[in-house]
């Protein structure tokens, strides 16, 4: 049979309030009592119904998150930033993929509102109206993690990708490079996407260097469409001297394409990728690439949340954090 917490008041000798008052951390409850009540729980194995204080509370200490691809490691590490600090604040996680479809996403999002969660987290995908439309039908905090909305109206936390792509360019540039390809992701994406595509265009003109329209393939952020893109470059009548690719898995799908058509990486092609995930370093050659502090941006996403759900001030609703030049092996001088 469930145990119950008029069976835990029995057996500890106490009434039901002090139970609840010990199960709920009040701290009006004498230490002795509190043993009494903690010893009683662990005798009958007794385990408190989360709904029916959350019924109690109106609050739920849960935190629903809207994750765009499960799959994607950069992804994981973003959530394990989320979970660290949520796990010290006492807030539990419910982790939902949405295979980035807007359709599910929005389905999501609304079925984690009618669970009640206390605040929701919408990490990295496209923040369309539609988007918008369903975060204003919630009466709980929502923060954008690795992503921002066009209009800049939403709480957020994410890094400067236009900055970021111009800098992964520069570097190319300054070791003599000029036919630069750009593997980007999708140009529907103002704040990733295009974002990056921005950089790119704006490091070119910059140093004088025309923008070339055949020299840019639209990939989906994953390796195969890395692949594909310096399959298609390698065709061109004049090819690129280097590549950059707006995500490290397209880059990596760059090199070994490079590979596989009997080119080396970066004696006939430099690669430079963004984000720093883990097979970074351990593909060959190293990758040069621009880190995204991804646990960082999980961690001060969940942090901002807490301060919004428990009303505390906040200085600070959209946050920029820094990114780094990582430089390895996948980019030399111009030959």
């Amino acid at each position: 049979m469930t145990v119950t917490i008029y069976d835990v008041a029995r057996e500890a000798g106490v009434s039901m309030a002090t139970v609840s008052r010990v199960v709920n951390n009040n701290p009006n409850v004498k230490p002795q009592t509190r043993k009494k009540v903690y010893e009683a729980i662990e005798r009958l194995g007794y385990r408190p119904n989360a709904v029916a204080r959350g019924l109690a509370s109106k609050k739920t200490t849960t935190v629903g998150v809207v994750i765009p691809d499960i799959a994607n490691a950069n992804f994981a590490e973003v959530a394990r930033g989320i979970e660290d600090i949520a796990n010290m604040y006492h807030y539990n996680i419910i982790l939902c993929n949405a295979d980035k479809r807007k359709e599910k996403e929005i389905r999501v999002i609304n079925t984690l509102l009618e669970k009640q969660v206390d605040g929701l987290l919408f990490m990295g995908g496209v923040v369309t109206d539609e988007h918008i439309q369903a975060f204003n039908t919630s009466n709980v905090p929502i923060v954008l993690c690795a992503t921002t909305d066009e209009k800049g109206t939403m709480p957020s936390v994410d890094i400067d990708h236009e900055t970021a792509a111009y800098d992964a360019v520069r570097k190319l540039i300054a070791e003599g490079h000029a036919r630069i390809a750009m593997i980007s992701g999708t140009l529907q994406d103002p704040a990733n996407g295009f974002a990056r595509y921005q950089g790119y265009k704006r490091a070119l003109e910059e140093s004088g260097i025309a923008f070339d329209e055949s020299l840019v393939r639209v990939g989906n952020y994953r390796y195969e469409s890395g692949i594909e893109a310096v399959q298609y470059f390698l065709e061109l009548a004049e090819r690129p001297t280097a590549v950059f690719a707006a995500t490290d898995e397209m880059a990596i799908g760059a090199i070994h394409g490079i590979q596989d058509a009997g080119l080396s990486v970066p004696g006939d092609i430099s690669v430079i990728g963004v984000d720093n995930i883990r097979l970074a370093s351990m593909v060959r050659p190293l990758l040069t690439t621009v880190a995204q502090p991804m646990y960082d941006i999980g961690a001060v996403s969940m942090r901002l949340l807490t301060k919004l759900m428990k009303k505390e001030n906040v200085e600070q609703a959209r946050v920029t954090l820094h990114h780094e030049l990582i430089v390895r092996n996948s980019v030399a001088p111009r030959g």
